[in-house]
């Protein structure tokens, strides 16, 4: 009978899980802010765009401190930590453009909401491995899934709040609502009891057990801790990349493939492409999550770098519209997936156990791509850039095919 409650004890906190991952997803709809921002501040876009830049590095940071915490404070404590500075970070937005400060606006909802969507990011998907040893790829799936989807939903509503109550008043309602939202959800969260399996299943010989769990003093001295951190650096660098010059790329495609010239018919098109496609980024995170259960994490990434490299070299000859948006949706697929298998990849590599702290100090990788993956599109051309992103898959795809599961050797044994 305790067996069965717990069955439903952790589909309902993978429920939870989904939903912080939802509300924390709302960051990457910055975009959508930008051009409301600065018409009302009269900021530059390209300054007000500089926003997104900060609060991705600062959560690729504060990442690695979530799964210091969550490793010592438990699920519950980091998590609606976390919730609470995000919100606030948020509300802090809706009043920096009310006061009209730019700098208010990095430091309360740059920083703050950046440490506290960092340091709540690791905490669903670390309870939720230990939660679905027997599901790893596919709950870590749904869990980053989740956050895929957050900037589609908020995509859609922020337009028409925009209009009715302007741009600060939408921030100030948004932090209140993700607020209740997110740290409701975080009260929920907790580990199972020590040494607690599903019923009936017993962990396959090529992942790590919870009882021989990598420390993070252990697993940082391995070279396949680094080379899970070069691979999602690689991945994430192109993918971020891509999608912050997206709708600029279609737009070009579009203009030529149907003889286009009106720069406003031109964007909601452009932008049209960008959403179909970020819904695929959403997607992907579920559907390589689960194909990982299959044919295993490395095999995911090998096949997934390598499709990737050979559609960015093709992509600047593409002039169809349709053709474009296809391997836009595939790419985009491809980033999320790379964030939905890490996770289990890591966990399957140096054990559940820690894998808060293993994990979140893997996570600065995403800080640093989107800072470089960014700067290589904005800095370089069309083809300069999509070759560049395709030369990061090769060497990720020769990364995966060198990577080993590491062993347990006695020098690693250190005081945990």
């Amino acid at each position: 009978m305790a067996n069965e409650n717990l069955e439903s004890k952790r589909w309902f906190i993978a429920l939870a899980g989904v939903v912080i991952m939802l509300i924390l997803g709302t960051v990457y709809a910055w975009s959508v802010f930008v051009k409301p921002i600065a018409a009302a501040q009269n900021w530059e876009v390209k300054v007000v765009a500089r926003v997104f830049m900060l609060i991705i590095g600062v959560i690729g940071i504060s990442a690695a401190f979530g799964g210091i915490l969550v490793d010592k404070k438990g699920p519950k404590f980091v998590a609606t930590l976390g919730a609470c500075l995000y919100g606030i970070g948020v509300l802090l937005g809706g009043v920096a453009l009310h006061t009209g400060s730019f700098w208010f606006l990095l430091v309360g909802y740059g920083v703050i909401g950046g440490m506290g969507n960092g340091l709540t990011y690791v905490v669903p998907i670390a309870t939720l491995i230990r939660w679905f040893p027997d599901k790893r790829g596919l709950i870590t799936g749904l869990a980053v899934m989740g956050f895929g989807f957050g900037a589609f939903f908020i995509g859609m509503i922020i337009p028409g709040l925009i209009n009715k109550v302007g741009v600060a008043n939408a921030f100030l309602l948004l932090g209140a609502v993700y607020l209740v939202i997110c740290a409701g959800a975080a009260l929920t969260l907790k580990n199972p009891p020590a040494g607690w399996l599903p019923k009936g299943f017993k962990p396959a010989a090529t992942t790590v057990s919870a009882a021989d769990s990598f420390s993070w003093a252990e697993a940082h001295k391995t070279r396949q801790w680094y080379m899970l951190w070069v691979m999602l650096f690689l991945n994430v660098t192109a993918g971020m990349g891509l999608l912050s010059k997206l709708s600029p790329m279609a737009q070009e495609v579009i203009k030529f493939a149907q003889n286009i010239d009106d720069p406003a018919k031109l964007a909601v098109l452009g932008g049209g492409v960008l959403a179909t496609a970020s819904i695929f980024n959403g997607l992907g995170r579920l559907f390589w999550a689960a194909v990982s259960d299959k044919i295993g994490r490395k095999g995911v990434y090998m096949v997934m770098f390598l499709t990737q490299a050979i559609l960015y070299v093709l992509l600047p000859q593409v002039t169809s519209v349709l053709v474009f948006t296809i391997i836009a949706c595939y790419l985009l697929s491809c980033l999320g997936g790379g964030f939905a298998v890490m996770p289990a990849f890591a966990a399957d590599s140096f054990g559940p156990t820690y894998i808060g702290k293993v994990y979140g100090f893997l996570l600065t990788a995403w800080g640093a791509a989107g800072v470089v993956g960014g700067f290589v599109f904005a800095e370089f051309n069309k083809q300069q850039s999509l070759y560049a992103a395709a030369a990061c898959l090769i060497i990720g795809f020769i990364v995966a095919l060198m990577f080993q599961r590491p062993k347990h050797v006695s020098h690693y044994k250190t005081a945990k």
